[in-house]
């Protein structure tokens, strides 16, 4: 079996060179650290009381802490960035194809807008230079019917009686 022997090293077994250690010295009644007459509670921050509850929780607990709040900051801001990008590209693309297309698009409503008055002045200049007195008198909103015809359909009593329209 095997023994353990302690082996002094030599610096240990000479006397200290300086002044000679008194019990004296080492006393704590007239220490510093036992009196708390300079401790003001006051003028203690927030920031002081949180780093002294450092210490009561262990290691290993606020570097499990640490490593959550790192994998979270950092999945947010990859969601953030990847939000941002793809807001950044859906704009750009709208604008992109959205204003040409509303310009062209534009264009095509003036474009028919005018076909479309060029066609009531076309109808406006045959009804007005349509030649003869039966022409005239025929009113086009009335399907053709001429203000003799209207005279006739309106009854002695001043009643309008059941007209079908002409096809």
């Amino acid at each position: 079996m095997v023994q353990l022997t302690e082996v002094e090293d030599e610096h240990f077994q000479h006397a200290q060179v300086g002044p000679d250690e008194d019990e004296e010295d080492f006393t704590d009644t007239d220490s510093e650290i036992s009196t708390d007459s300079n401790y003001d509670p006051t003028a203690e921050t927030f920031a002081d009381r949180l780093a002294a509850l450092k210490d009561i929780i262990p290691p290993t607990a606020r570097s499990w802490v640490h490593s959550k709040y790192e994998a979270t900051t950092s999945t947010i801001k990859s969601v953030v960035t990847f939000a941002g990008r793809s807001a950044w590209a859906l704009s750009v693309s709208a604008i992109l194809v959205g204003v040409p297309w509303a310009l062209a698009y534009g264009e095509d409503q003036q474009f028919a807008a005018m076909e479309a008055e060029q066609r009531m002045r076309e109808l406006g200049g045959e009804i007005m230079t349509s030649p003869g007195q039966e022409g005239a008198s025929k009113d086009p909103m009335l399907g053709g019917a001429g203000k003799d015809e209207l005279a006739g359909l309106v009854g002695a009593g001043g009643g309008v009686q059941q007209v079908k329209a002409a096809l």
